[in-house]
């Protein structure tokens, strides 16, 4: 299904939550495209004045806006484990799907969604928005264009923080059958998702997970070793028990070099034979890292969401699939389940 260049296109959003309005300003943004917000889904009737009055647009339940003709695409900004769900629905409605990071919680309904759209013919998109920001594009061109040389080592550390009251917001949270997983699957996959983008899908994972710190199903602390096809080996340590916390950490090293990244900034950036350079090194940082969503999940720009949506906008009027889209988007998610069936 595609849209024409100067067509309207009608998104709706399903949930009211803080990663909402992310969506939110993204569809203000890209209204030079074409995209205008003609509903926001939810479940309960009682809200709709509200969220209607926030979001600038009529508020309704997922089934009424799945049936409207005016929609043509929805964000998917629900619990993690409502996605596959809803994401099917959408596209046997007819509907393009843009959903936010998990995909899905378990590998089979993240195929199921991806069948759904392919056999309704509409878009799938995956809300893992850092592949889009213009430093990780760098990075991503920098190792694939040999850079590094072969890459031998990569370490990813994250030291958040999440504290009982944030979990406490909603009954979902921190469940497995709604979050779908703690630190890795809600706050680290996009980390994660940036180590399998840039290293390729593990052959090979050992890890451990436990809740130790926080009164909550999922683990709240994660460490796992990662072995890839070329012998490459990458750690993955995270919590969120760490207060206030701190940046996270990406470093990828080869045999011609490394890259440090702290946050949204490097750190480091060495070559030992800089001839060999297809890209040039971004920026070192000068002052001190800012924390970001170590500590407080609204510490994240709206930059990586507007640039997924304009890619998912082009798709949608070209009629390709968008950058990331479920296959990509299910990369992840794979890692993440394989660290979890070896820790628990």
């Amino acid at each position: 299904m595609t849209q024409t260049d100067e067509s309207e296109l009608g998104f709706a959003i399903l949930g009211a939550g803080m990663v909402a309005e992310y969506h939110l300003n993204a569809l203000q943004e890209c209204a030079d495209l074409g995209a205008r917000l003609v509903g926001v889904g939810h479940y309960n009737p009682a809200r709709y004045e509200d969220i209607s009055q926030r979001f600038g647009a009529p508020a309704s339940s997922y089934d009424e806006l799945l049936a409207d003709p005016a929609v043509d695409a929805v964000c998917i900004c629900t619990p993690s484990g409502q996605h596959a769900q809803q994401a099917i629905a959408a596209a046997s409605s007819g509907k393009h799907v843009l959903v936010e990071k998990p995909m899905a919680i378990s590998l089979a309904d993240a195929d199921a969604m991806i069948a759904a759209c392919r056999a309704n013919g509409v878009q799938l998109g995956v809300c893992l928005q850092r592949r889009a920001e213009p430093l990780f594009r760098r990075v991503h061109d920098a190792i694939h264009g040999g850079d590094l040389g072969e890459i031998t080592l990569a370490v990813v550390t994250m030291p958040y923080f999440r504290d009982e009251p944030y979990y406490a917001q909603a009954e979902w949270r921190g469940t497995w059958a709604m979050d779908g997983g703690g630190v890795l699957m809600n706050q680290g996959i996009h980390i994660i998702d940036l180590l399998l983008w840039f290293l390729g899908d593990p052959v090979e994972v050992h890890a451990f997970a436990d809740s130790r710190h926080r009164s909550v199903e999922i683990e709240d602390t994660a460490g796992a070793v990662l072995r890839f096809a070329n012998g490459s080996v990458a750690t993955i340590t995270a919590t969120v028990a760490t207060e206030p916390g701190f940046p996270h950490r990406l470093e990828v090293y080869g045999t011609n070099g490394g890259i440090q990244i702290e946050g949204e900034s490097v750190l480091r950036w060495g070559l030992a034979d800089e001839s060999k350079a297809t890209v040039e090194p971004w920026p070192v940082a000068t002052e001190q890292v800012d924390p970001g969503m170590a500590g407080d999940p609204r510490g994240i720009s709206t930059s990586g969401h507007i640039a997924i949506l304009k890619d998912f906008i082009a798709g949608i009027r070209r009629g390709e699939d968008p950058v990331i889209d479920g296959a990509e988007g299910r990369r992840s998610l794979a890692a993440i389940l394989a660290v979890y069936e070896d820790s628990f």
